[in-house]
């Protein structure tokens, strides 16, 4: 399959928001599935999540790239998909970093449990039953959302806790709260 391009929010919101179905067994078109969304996830080098409705494919598979905190550093691991998904458990629910490929260069501070228990099918068709914690909780919490219509945006509680990145005088990346932008936005509109 070809790479795909993720879809982008709002131009493709019912797309987005729509359920997906659950796979029923994984054949051929599965694993052709998770290597697409391999494959894309990898010409997207800022990813480390990708689900099938971002690829307009709404099939309950998603892709992570779980890793580790080193010396305050995110350390991403190789792809490894999750099929039907379902979350059992969750707990620690805290604000943490969130961003998602469908909206590019938008972040946010979202409340994501930091533990997760997942069960559901690997990418051969084996229960997989696994425990999340940390960052790589958010991160499993924030794809299979998107199986259910669910976008990150839609666990922002305020205009504050949305940002982009740029670069200050200085060369230091810093993060600029939206409301920024908006402000600049309405003088223009009233001019």
């Amino acid at each position: 399959m070809a790479v795909r391009e993720i879809l982008i929010y709002p131009q493709n919101e019912n797309a987005l928001r729509k359920q997906s179905k659950p796979v029923r067994k994984t054949d051929r078109n599965v694993k052709l599935l998770i290597k697409d969304l391999i494959d894309t996830l990898n010409t997207h080098h800022e990813g480390i999540g990708l689900a099938a409705p971002q690829i307009g494919v709404h099939r309950r598979v998603v892709i992570v790239c779980l890793g580790e905190d080193l010396e305050g550093e995110w350390h991403a691991g190789p792809p490894v998909a999750l099929v039907n998904p379902r979350i059992v458990e969750a707990e620690d629910e805290r604000k943490d970093f969130d961003g998602c490929l469908s909206f590019p260069g938008l972040y946010g501070e979202t409340v994501r449990p930091h533990y997760l228990r997942v069960i559901g099918l690997d990418e051969n068709g084996r229960t997989l039953e696994k425990v999340f914690e940390g960052f790589n909780a958010v991160l499993v919490h924030h794809e299979i959302d998107h199986l259910n219509g669910v976008l990150f945006i839609d666990h922002i509680e305020t205009i504050e806790d949305l940002y982009r990145v740029s670069i200050d005088e200085d060369g230091r990346v810093i993060r600029v709260p939206i409301s920024v932008y908006w402000k600049t936005y309405e003088q223009k509109a009233r001019r």
